[in-house]
């Protein structure tokens, strides 16, 4: 039978899953009921609600049956069970075994997986499934025929976690908090010692709740900080070794040539990009108009390296730079969609060498209206490296280490910028004025400082070249009628839109309802809190109410720039949606080879949304990265008091933003203190029913450090603030769930704060900066 969780270990672990539960009703006879279950597992208070719908889930699907519970014979699989799809046979069914099985009752029972004749879910090997059994046409060697039932999520091939050596034997600590710990078998350690960083593969159902596996690579000490980002890349299943033929190709091109190309390595183009910057994919010019027609006027040009010379359609490079989507940064490494030799080299545009390069030239008036614009495949020579602090000094007036043809160039860049922006204005995009956090690391791989970098003008200004450069790219194509992947932004949904109005009118604000809903309409808000107590709080919450930005091949514009057509160009080196952009001017405007292959349209929508998902893939392994990196770094400073704000309000408790690092935290709605406090969706904040003690979306607060486990990125606080009282006509009305207590808060220096750590993250942050 299942062992039963000690009281000691109950509270630790993790809400069960439907196998888990199937695995106790059929491993626990008589011990079947809900209230068995719950202590078994360590189910208390609200946790029991869920739990009977679990319950009630599983009976209509017919996984579990109440009249005969869980009394089932020897040997036998219940008519109901979870199956694992393990292969087909030589006649190419499907075949599949028991997904819980004890080798002690011996060889697990082979079952046939019916064919479903093209209706209800379809499975393949590896796939989870939960089936009816009958023994009925089975055939030979066959215990059951199965029935899909439903598809469940497959059980990882493999694990990643921390080895640890503990008094009942090695053991995995995975990194997945969701995921049980498993047991390692004693002569499958494969030399890992106590902390390190392994990979596991389950190798068979243990007996006593554990399932037994065996190290199949060890990956590095924990100890080092530098494992931290490579935690991120095996878990989220970011593809980062290239294969063998991918670095063959790359290290067998040659550089471009001047075929098919206008020469324009005369012409002063410059990059400007953050001082640490490795590859070097954009580089831009201006002049003065000097067409009497357009006083004032500036021809703006924007070159961007040529990646489609060396990345041909369907070549290992091409297949292995749309698997990875983009590239991935980290705080300490670059996981780069293509190899160094393209992405570092040959695609770099290197101060005084010859590169390949698409390029555009734009006239705009002197209010910043675009006129007209042209592409042109070249080859230019960038003029200098400047970084973003080096231009800011030369449009700030200040000295820098340059020749007077460079500082003259940037002289008339500021000057094209201004008219840009004044463009930029009349436009009115979406204005969030959130800072992002950046860490400083030191040579170990461990956290130096936390600063949030000024935003430059001269940031500002490549980025409105840049944007420029796409919808360029956008009209282009659309002219055409190429196919093309949009980079798109749909406007907020009606949902958000009406939670925005209820968190407003809770702060004495309005929002337009109907109409023509434009971003000008939320700056107009964000305008009216400016330097008041609520400027922070509604910039988050205008920022949650925004849709996220992705790619597709039908436009809908993109409602944050403000903007009806809009296409990535500008980075082909490290998205592979630019690459789709460029390959389609190259064909589109015939400028050589490299364009895009015919019949592309019908794979479109399948690699839109592959790269989608990959840039959300990278987002969140950026993000789980340095939320780990942070734990680690103020592990040793549990106790210490913080300022920060209330980043999110959800009902299980608050998310706490620190001032000094930016690091995110949880408080459990259990400690809030010993009233009752309810969950106001609207007002984004949660009330006291008896005191009225308001904690809001915003609010500044001071909290204490209780736990951080960097493992899993998390920090837990205890809340010391009191918070501001709500008027009692205000308050909810006492809606408890029966027999849910009150819990009180731990004053400081007074008693203890309960509740498990969990992950610190706000969640729900929009694509902004270089994801636009």
């Amino acid at each position: 039978m299942a062992k039963k969780p000690t009281s000691a270990t109950r509270t630790e672990r993790p809400f069960p899953t439907r196998e888990e539960v199937l695995a106790f009703i059929a491993e626990n006879p008589g011990e079947s009921g809900k209230r068995e279950i719950s202590r078994a597992f360590g189910i208390k208070g609200a946790d029991r609600i869920p739990l009977k719908a679990l319950l009630k889930d599983l009976a209509e699907s017919g996984a579990i049956d109440k009249r005969r519970g869980s009394l089932i014979r020897s040997g036998d699989l219940p008519p109901v069970t979870v199956l694992e799809v393990t292969s087909r046979d030589r006649d190419g069914e499907l075949t599949a075994e028991p997904a819980e099985w004890f080798e002690e009752q011996g060889p697990a029972p082979k079952v046939l997986v019916a064919r479903g004749h093209g209706k209800g879910p379809t499975a393949g090997a590896g796939d989870r499934i939960l089936a009816r059994l009958s023994k009925e046409g089975a055939g030979e060697g066959y215990a059951y025929t199965a029935r899909i039932i439903k598809l469940l999520a497959a059980k990882p091939a493999t694990v990643l976690g921390v080895y640890r050596e503990t008094p009942r034997g090695p053991q995995l600590e995975p990194v997945d908090r969701k995921q049980k710990a498993l047991e390692i078998e004693r002569d499958g350690i494969k030399g890992a010692k106590d902390g390190d960083l392994v990979s596991v593969t389950v190798s068979r159902r243990g007996r006593y709740g554990m399932d037994l596996a065996r190290v199949t690579e060890v990956i590095g000490s924990m100890r080092n900080e530098k494992a931290v980002s490579l935690i991120a890349i095996l878990s989220h299943d970011i593809p980062h070794v290239f294969p063998d033929d991918v670095i063959a190709e790359a290290d067998k091109a040659k550089p471009a040539t001047m075929k098919d190309r206008e020469d324009w390595r005369d012409l002063p183009l410059l990059t400007i990009d953050p001082a640490d910057a490795k590859d070097h994919d954009d580089a831009v010019h201006a002049v003065a108009d000097d067409d009497p027609d357009n006083a004032g006027g500036f021809v703006v040009t924007v070159a961007i390296a040529d990646v489609a010379a060396y990345v041909t359609p369907g070549s290992p490079l091409d297949r292995e730079a749309l698997v990875r989507g983009n590239s991935v940064y980290f705080p300490d490494r670059v996981v780069p969609m293509l190899p160094e030799r393209i992405s570092n080299d040959l695609c770099s545009l290197r101060e005084g060498e010859d590169r390949p390069a698409l390029a555009v030239r734009m006239v705009f008036s002197e209010d910043g209206r675009k006129l007209s614009h042209l592409f042109h495949r070249v080859m230019m020579r960038s003029a200098a490296k400047l970084s973003y602090a080096q231009a800011q000094d030369a449009f700030d007036g200040k000295t820098i280490d340059a020749d007077r043809r460079v500082t003259d160039a940037l002289g008339v860049l500021w000057d094209a910028y201004m008219a840009l922006r004044r463009g930029r204005d009349d436009r009115s995009p979406l204005e969030l004025d959130l800072p992002e956090r950046r860490l400083v690391l030191g040579k170990d791989g461990s956290i130096e400082r936390i600063i949030v970098p000024e935003r430059l003008e001269s940031m500002r200004l490549i980025e409105e070249f840049m944007i420029q450069a796409n919808v360029a790219a956008a009209e282009t194509l659309e002219a055409k009628k190429s196919p093309l992947v949009y980079r798109i932004h749909d406007a907020p949904s009606l949902a958000k839109l009406e939670a925005l109005r209820d968190f407003l009118r809770s702060i004495d604000m309005t929002f337009p309802k109907g109409g023509n809903l434009r971003p000008s309409n939320f700056n107009q808000i964000l305008s009216r809190v400016r330097d008041t107590e609520h400027d922070h709080l509604l910039h988050e919450v205008v920022l949650r109410t925004q849709s996220q930005a992705e790619y597709h091949p039908e436009n809908i514009g993109h409602f944050g720039l403000n903007l009806r057509r809009y296409a990535h160009f500008t980075s082909p080196i490290r998205r592979y949606a630019d690459l789709i952009v460029h390959r389609a001017l190259v064909g589109a405007l015939k400028l050589g080879a490299g364009g895009l292959p015919k019949g592309i349209e019908a794979d479109l929508p399948e690699i839109a949304a592959q790269i989608s998902a990959a840039e959300r893939r990278a987002m969140a392994a950026e993000r789980d990265t340095v939320d780990r990196l942070v734990a680690h770094w103020l592990a040793d400073r549990v106790g210490a008091t913080f300022t920060g704000r209330i980043a999110g309000v959800t009902r299980a408790g608050l998310f706490v933003k620190l001032d000094e690092t930016g690091a995110d935290g949880f408080v459990p709605m259990r400690s809030l203190g010993s009233d009752y406090f309810h969950f106001d969706e609207a007002r984004r904040a949660v009330i006291g029913q008896r005191t009225g003690e308001t904690h809001r979306l915003g609010d500044s607060v001071e909290v204490k450090l209780v736990e951080a486990v960097p493992l899993a990125g998390a920090l837990r606080f205890e809340l010391l603030s009191e918070g501001k009282v709500t008027a009692k006509k205000d308050r909810p009305a006492d809606t408890r769930t029966p027999g849910r207590n009150k819990v009180g808060r731990a004053k400081p220096g007074r008693g203890k704060t309960k509740g498990k750590a969990k992950a610190g993250k706000a969640g729900g942050k929009a694509a902004r900066g270089k994801r636009r």
